[in-house]
């Protein structure tokens, strides 16, 4: 006779618990992508209006300036095309500020999920790699980043929320530019500044 199969154990075999979708690391990009075209789809809809970000920032600053010298507000014909008769807190403004709320939590819901996750306050091993653990270098070159993207996308007349999905979305020619121009400059940009010392060699 043979002897008897020994019982299999079904808590080895047993596959790791699915994690829950706010706490993954990484979302698929189809759905985030279908996602975000529904809400262009909700926002068009409801109020007739563009998805876009950069606009805000232009809004905020000119009421800050406006707090300490409104008649250069109202002279100024940039600000006042944005400000002048309008709210200076719209929807937009309140889709930035959900924007980053939204962003913070989802990033501390999934770092127990992620194995890249860099703690606030830290430099990320990209970055440290090429430029050194300074976190001072590290704030300074975010500074200057964000403030070169945003001089880019107000000379653009968009960023790439109002461009890369509003306009594509409507195929604006302008809009179709943007993104042909910002991979085009963007991926070897990219390429060259995170090089190492003998790839640039």
């Amino acid at each position: 006779m043979c002897p008897p199969r020994p019982k299999e154990n079904h808590m080895q075999s047993a596959s790791p618990p699915a994690v829950p979708i706010l706490q993954r690391a990484r979302w698929s990009p189809y759905a985030v992508g279908a996602g975000i075209g529904v809400l262009s789809w909700a926002t068009f809809a409801l109020m007739d209006k563009a998805l876009g970000t950069s606009t805000t920032f232009v809004r905020a600053a000119g009421s800050a300036i406006g707090a300490v010298a409104p008649d250069h507000v109202r002279e100024n014909a940039y600000y006042a095309k944005y400000l002048v008769g309008k709210p200076a807190f719209d929807w937009q403004f309140a889709l930035v500020i959900g924007l980053f709320l939204g962003a913070l939590t989802a990033a501390r819901m999934a770092r127990r999920n992620d194995p890249t996750y860099v703690p606030i306050g830290a430099v990320p091993a990209t970055w440290s790699a090429r430029f050194g653990p300074s976190r001072t270098r590290r704030a300074v070159g975010a500074f200057l980043g964000g403030a070169v993207l945003l001089i880019g996308a107000r000379l653009a007349g968009g960023c790439t929320s109002g461009h890369g999905i509003s306009g594509s979305l409507q195929l604006a020619a302008s809009s179709l530019t943007f993104i042909v121009a910002a991979f085009a400059v963007g991926i070897p940009f990219a390429l060259w500044f995170y090089a190492s010392d003998r790839g640039r060699s």
